[in-house]
């Protein structure tokens, strides 16, 4: 069994890992770049009117022989961790015969982003892949493990083939809202690993603000509990764990938590997968309606949404009149100045930062400085410290841990042992 790590060996962000035997070739997420050539943040519309050849030309797709649409078809199967854009955020481009295996959740997430997001990855081959039962594709067994992550129903995978064994980490974390599933991991590790892919996205980055997602929650229990004002959340809709933890500290503070059209519609998708997921109707959570997202359900979706979402609706005159007891979800820094336009007495109203720090723009800074609002910065990461990275890779014991999804590969080595270090592009035979 070798591999070749496309993209990820060096950054964060645009993973693409290929698996191969002699007989089957399999593909492990493929995703959209998070960071250029010159490592600035990538412009999804450098994608828009090229051709597959002009973008592997320019090195955006990986150069994966068989794997797009204007190729004959070669792989076998590709596999998705997670739901985030840059893990699956280029499958637009991938051949329509190749079935793609992702969990339910994930398949759920990707569908609905596509029809609310610009970045679109239209129809493709998708697969729900039954976590409780091993995976064959050619010569490949692949056991799926769901893992904590701020990804919904996110996965890592182990692969066998050729009498070897490689775990790929994909994207996770140990102080989520799924924590038991890390330390089962760690007290029960799989056995005789061959390799290890293991991301790091949190090395370099110095320690976190909260320990874990219960923190964040007591956290923003206290600030909806000291604010005599409207509360303003921002934090991603598809961060589950997140509007988990927002609507309990509504619920202990007595808070309506108003969501948007587009968290209604996901905490509604998702149902299916859990039933304690909350929902539009549920105590405490009414739906603010913007007009892009009604438009978007309207145009791709089924529209008894829309009419059962009216049964919870809130308009501004309401939220005017109860809003030192509102915490409202904001999420998008472009849209805020207009949905918090026809608040009144607006100054002195609370943010609640609880995304990554680095979507903080000068721009945003200035329009609340201006409109004299003030802001804490409530967040955990989505992914795992470098205490629960060096415990992971101990408790696994791998023969070889390659790094991954990390702008610091550099530092593996004064972390772990066993590294073996590949740049991307690089085949590499397992266990040589």
């Amino acid at each position: 069994m070798k591999l070749i790590i496309h993209r990820g060996t060096a950054e964060i962000g645009g993973t693409c890992v290929e698996v191969f035997t002699e007989k089957s070739r399999i593909v492990i997420d493929f995703g959209l770049p998070l960071v250029n050539a010159q490592n600035e943040p990538f412009d999804s519309r450098a994608l828009v009117g090229k051709s597959p050849d002009e973008l592997r030309k320019l090195k955006i797709l990986p150069n994966v022989s068989g794997l797009y649409k204007d190729q004959d078809r070669s792989i076998d199967a590709i596999l998705i961790s997670h739901s985030h854009m840059d893990h699956y955020g280029l499958l637009r481009y991938v051949h329509p015969g190749i079935p793609i295996y992702m969990s339910e959740g994930a398949k759920t997430l990707i569908e609905v982003s596509d029809i609310f997001t610009p970045h679109k990855i239209g129809k493709v081959n998708a697969n729900v892949i039954d976590k409780r039962k091993k995976l064959v594709i050619g010569d490949f067994e692949i056991v799926p493990y769901l893992v904590d992550h701020s990804a919904f129903d996110a996965l890592a995978f182990m692969i066998k083939a050729d009498g070897k064994r490689i775990f790929y980490s994909g994207d996770f974390r140990g102080h989520g809202r799924k924590s038991g599933l890390y330390k089962r991991m760690v007290s029960k590790p799989p056995k005789s690993i061959d390799c290890l892919l293991l991301e790091g996205s949190m090395i370099g980055r110095g320690e976190q603000l909260f320990k874990d997602e219960d923190a964040v929650q007591d956290r923003i229990e206290k600030a909806l509990k000291t604010t005599p004002n409207i509360k303003l959340l921002f934090a991603s809709s598809q961060n589950i764990d997140r509007i988990v933890s927002a609507y309990k500290a509504c619920l202990k503070t007595n808070h309506v938590f108003v969501i948007d059209i587009y968290t209604a519609y996901i905490l509604d998708c998702l149902r299916k997968v859990s039933k304690h997921i909350p929902q539009f109707n549920w105590k405490n959570i009414r739906v603010k309606f913007l007009k892009s997202h009604a438009d978007s359900i309207a145009q791709n979706a089924s529209v008894k949404f829309l009419y059962a979402y009216n049964s919870r609706k809130i308009e501004i005159d309401e939220i005017n009149a109860i809003k030192d007891k509102v915490l409202m979800l904001a999420r998008d820094n472009s849209i805020f100045p207009i949905l918090v336009k026809n608040i009144k007495g607006i100054e002195g109203a609370k943010i609640i930062y609880s995304m990554w720090e680095g979507y903080l723009t000068d721009k945003f800074k200035e329009f609340i400085a201006q409109k004299k609002l003030s802001m804490d910065v409530i967040h955990t990461s989505g992914h795992a410290t470098v205490a629960d990275l060096k415990a992971f890779a101990s408790a696994i014991n791998p023969k070889a841990l390659v790094p991954i999804h990390t702008f610091h590969a550099d530092r593996y080595g004064e972390m772990f042992k066993n590294v073996r270090a590949l740049s991307d592009g690089e085949m590499w035979e397992v266990g040589s």
